[in-house]
């Protein structure tokens, strides 16, 4: 575990993680830099809500704002980056250069608890999964409590003084957040690998191999657990330490732990028998991509040692995340769905998948500089219209253009908008009864929102004000 008495610690970023940070460092007695992009005038409340900690942290604490000047690193011991900064800015950059320590608040965590953690990591899908593996927990861990956390929800950092050892920890674990860390958790999960976060890692290459972290620095007695059906996932079982438990929608192989589909069934082999856990009708979330999820799950709990029954209980009436295929209302005859977190072009396209309705689909947000020419194709195939918002949408119209005349194409209707709200209301004029409206970017939120959630709110709110 780091010793921080006298050392000089750098927070850049001052939101969920970054604040969680502030409080557990300050108290440790080490000189805390809190620094962010934001002009002093917009950080008015978080200083407000940290004035406590000057006390606690002896010297009052270093505030810089407005920026990331380099002179911040001047003494510097560590850095510590919130997930959403990127390690290409200039001060990053510098620090690298000067070998100053780079980590965050997961590392962290990871260094100083004292239960077993669960890590899990995807392109895809990981924060449904990560709650139904918290779900089943809940239930199915008698030992002591259940903290589920990292990616999504309270950074565990901040309820760290807390944890026993008998408790579990589950964590939802980003490439940006693996990528400089140098712990594993006890049990690793990889559900999928595909296309992301381009923008930010440039290639497949460096994103795998974020991804990869999760499970490279294990121990032999710790787990992997991962998705068979997805090649870049399962190639990465030769970097597993300890034994490999598998998921996807046929069996792997006999000698591999795991759930599947068989005869309307999710079963689970064990390594020596075959357990059925529950019909595939009880689960209540739309689409093959979170039937993937639910088998994620119950690998997962098989390889956490959960019993069957807390599987079947913490999938039973669960009907998704805030922000994942979600039902907003039903208007006009519609329902109107609000899948905001779909942050990628095939994500969108999973979504797309998971109806049989004619679909209005409201598509865009920022690029990520992923591939639109599959979602063009889709989208060709099964929506009526498509309405496009944001600063992709030009680049989206563009993919579509490439695949008019292609077989099994339609023509649609394509209409442009400059933001959400004008989207929602373009797709009020054009709904008819029986349609899903969906909300389903495959952009980020970043060109108009805070983030996916902000935009998934809005969306709501929009909707529900229709009359």
């Amino acid at each position: 575990m780091t010793e921080w008495q006298g050392k000089r610690v750098v927070v850049v970023g001052l939101a969920r993680q970054g604040l969680a940070l502030a409080r557990y460092l300050a108290p440790r007695g080490c000189q805390l830099v809190l620094n962010d992009r934001r002009p002093a005038e917009e950080m008015q409340a978080v200083q407000e809500d940290l004035a406590d900690l000057n006390g606690k942290a002896g010297d009052s604490i270093e505030w810089v704002f407005g920026g990331h000047p380099l002179e911040v690193l001047d003494g510097a011991d560590i850095i510590f980056p919130s997930g959403g900064v990127s390690l290409s800015i200039p001060l990053l950059v510098e620090a690298q250069s000067r070998g100053i320590q780079i980590s965050n608040d997961s590392q962290v965590f990871l260094e100083a608890v004292p239960c077993p953690v669960i890590g899990i990591t995807a392109s895809a899908g990981k924060t449904t999964t990560t709650t139904l593996v918290g779900r089943m927990a809940s239930v199915g861990h008698q030992k002591g409590r259940v903290w589920v956390g990292g990616n999504i929800g309270t950074p565990l950092l901040t309820h760290l003084h807390e944890i026993q050892p008998n408790d579990l920890a589950i964590m939802e674990l980003s490439s940006f957040q693996l990528e400089v860390m140098t712990r594993s958790p006890d049990i690793a999960a990889v559900l999928n690998i595909t296309p992301n976060h381009l923008d930010r890692h440039q290639t497949m290459e460096a994103y795998t191999a974020a991804k990869a972290r999760i499970l490279e620095l294990q121990q032999p007695g710790d787990l992997a657990v991962l998705g068979h059906d997805d090649p870049v996932a399962w190639s990465l079982a030769g970097k597993a330490i300890g034994r490999v438990y598998s998921f996807g929608l046929n069996p792997a192989s006999l000698d591999i732990p795991g759930c599947y589909v068989k005869d309307g069934f999710v079963y689970l082999w064990d390594g020596e028998s075959e357990i059925r856990i529950m019909p595939t009708t009880d689960i209540r979330l739309r689409g093959e991509h979170n039937l993937l999820n639910v088998l994620a799950a119950c690998s997962i709990a098989a390889a956490a040692g959960l019993p069957i029954s807390a599987m079947q209980t913490g999938v039973e009436g669960f009907t998704g995340i805030p922000h994942r295929l979600e039902l907003v209302r039903n208007w006009r005859g519609a329902d109107w769905y609000n899948d905001s977190i779909a942050t990628a072009p095939e994500r969108a396209m999973a979504a797309i998948r998971s109806f049989d309705e004619p679909l209005v689909l409201l598509a865009g947000g920022r690029d990520k500089n992923l591939p639109w020419d599959e979602f063009a194709r889709l989208v060709r195939q099964r929506v009526d219209h498509l309405i496009l918002f944001g600063e992709a949408r030009a680049v989206i119209n563009q993919a579509l253009s490439s695949t008019n005349g292609l077989p099994g194409g339609q023509a649609i209707a394509i209409h442009e908008c400059p933001g959400l709200q004008e989207a929602v209301r373009v797709a009020s004029e054009v709904v008819e009864p029986g349609d899903v409206v969906l909300l389903s970017p495959g952009g980020t939120s970043f060109d108009e929102f805070y983030d996916f959630e902000e935009r998934g709110e809005a969306f709501r709110r929009w909707v529900m004000e229709l009359q």
